[in-house]
C-alpha cells in the first residue's frame, strides 16, 4: 500500500495510554527523537496493576522531558471520557494520534467485561470521533494478535479471517478495526492498527507471564505453566514495538479514490511480532537463567522444583506467530531482538528496581 510521508517534526503528538508499557517507552523514544514539538500523554492511572509502575514511568518521561527540546504535557484522564477527549483535540489540535490506551488482559476480561466494553469500545469510538471532527494526519491504534483467535493455520497472517475470537479482549480489539475501516472509509481519515505479538521487557506489566512468574519466583513459589508448557509464543521486545510504531507513524495510508469516484478508505493493518515463535518452556528456562545471572534467584536454584506443569487456561491459545513481512515490505522494519537479550535486559531491570 502507498504512504503519505508524516513529518512529526514540530508537530503535536497525542499518545493515549501513556505512562503504560508501550506508551511510556514510545513517548521516551519521541522525547529522543523529535528536535521540536509537543507531546501530549493521556491516562487513566487505573489499578489493573500497581499504579506504582506507571508512576516510575511517568517518572522516566518527566526526566527526559526536562533536557528534550520536544515540550510534554501529562493528562490524567480516561479516554471514555468524551468531553476530555474532545476538550485535548480541540485544544492542542494532534497531527498524529497513538491510540494505546486500552483495558488489556485476556484472563481479566472474563471476570470484568465492563471494563472492556467502557474503554475499548467507546473509548476508541471517541477518538475516532475527534479524528473526525479535529482532522488528524494520521491515527495508529493498538489492535492484538489475539484477533486471530482460534485460527490454526500459522502464520498468522492479515490476510487470515479473524471471526472467531475466544475472548472478549479479543472481540475488542477486532471491534477496533471495524470502527476504524469504517470512519476511515466515511471520513478519509489514515488509520494504521497493529496487531502486537506478547510484549515483554523493563517496566512491562506485571499481569504479563514472565513478570508475575519473576515475582513468584523471586518469594521463592511455585509458577504455573499452563498447557503443560505445550504453548508457543511469538514473544516481542519492547524495543521492537516501538520502533515498528515510531516507522509506521512516519507513513500514512495514501488518500486515493477508487473507479467510482469516491474516496477509498486509507486504512492497514500490521502485525507486529518477533517472527520466531519460542516455546514456553524454553523461554521460562531462559528467564530463570538470566534471574540467576542478575542475581535475582541464587546460584543454586532448584529450578525443576518450582514449575508446575497445568492444563489451558479459559481464553488463550496454544500458539501465536506472526507473519510481518507486510510490515517489513512497506516500512524497512523487522523485530530482531532475541529472547536471551531481552530477558536480560529485563532481569537486569527487575534486580535494581527491586533493591
Amino acid at each position: 500500500m502507498k504512504k503519505t510521508r508524516v513529518d512529526l517534526y514540530g508537530k503535536t503528538i497525542l499518545v493515549t495510554g501513556s505512562p503504560g508499557f508501550i506508551g511510556a517507552n514510545l513517548v521516551l523514544r519521541l522525547l529522543r527523537e523529535m528536535t521540536s514539538g509537543t507531546v501530549i500523554s493521556l491516562d487513566n492511572m487505573n489499578d489493573y496493576y500497581d499504579p506504582k509502575l506507571k508512576e516510575y514511568r511517568l517518572g522516566l518521561i518527566e526526566e527526559a522531558a526536562k533536557t528534550s527540546p520536544v515540550k510534554h504535557v501529562f493528562i490524567k484522564g480516561s479516554i471514555a471520557d468524551k468531553a476530555l477527549i474532545d476538550r485535548i483535540f480541540a485544544e492542542y489540535k494532534p497531527a498524529v494520534v497513538v491510540n494505546l490506551a486500552a483495558q488489556a488482559g485476556v484472563r481479566y476480561s472474563i471476570d470484568h467485561p465492563d471494563v472492556y466494553i467502557e474503554s475499548n469500545i467507546i473509548g476508541f469510538y471517541n477518538i475516532l470521533e475527534a479524528c473526525r471532527n479535529h482532522p488528524v494526519e494520521h491515527l495508529v491504534y493498538a489492535s492484538s494478535s489475539s484477533v486471530y483467535g482460534g485460527n490454526k493455520k500459522v502464520p498468522f497472517s492479515t490476510d487470515d479471517k479473524v471471526d472467531t475470537p475466544v475472548s472478549l479482549y479479543a472481540a475488542t480489539k477486532k471491534s477496533n478495526e471495524l470502527l476504524a475501516h469504517s470512519y476511515s472509509k466515511l471520513y478519509n481519515i489514515p488509520s494504521t492498527g497493529l496487531r502486537f505479538f506478547t510484549v515483554y521487557g523493563p517496566a512491562g506489566r506485571p499481569d504479563m507471564f514472565y513478570f508475575s512468574a519473576t515475582n513468584t519466583l523471586a518469594k521463592g513459589g511455585t509458577i504455573k505453566i499452563f498447557n503443560y508448557g505445550n504453548c508457543k509464543r511469538d514473544f516481542t521486545f519492547v524495543d521492537d514495538i516501538v520502533e515498528g510504531v515510531f516507522r509506521v507513524m512516519q507513513g500514512a495510508p495514501e488518500k486515493t479514490n477508487g473507479e467510482d469516484g469516491l474516496p477509498l478508505p486509507p486504512y492497514a493493518v500490521y502485525n507486529i511480532g518477533g517472527g520466531t515463535p519460542e516455546n514456553l518452556l524454553d523461554y521460562i528456562s531462559t528467564l530463570q537463567e538470566e534471574l540467576v545471572r542478575a542475581k535475582v534467584l541464587p546460584e543454586d536454584y532448584d529450578f525443576e522444583g518450582h514449575r508446575e506443569l497445568v492444563g489451558m487456561q479459559p481464553g488463550d491459545v496454544p500458539v501465536t506467530y506472526a507473519d510481518s513481512e507486510a510490515l517489513e515490505r512497506d516500512y524497512g522494519f523487522t523485530p530482531k531482538i532475541g529472547i536471551r537479550e531481552g530477558l536480560r535486559r529485563f532481569a537486569e531491570w527487575y534486580k535494581e528496581y527491586n533493591q
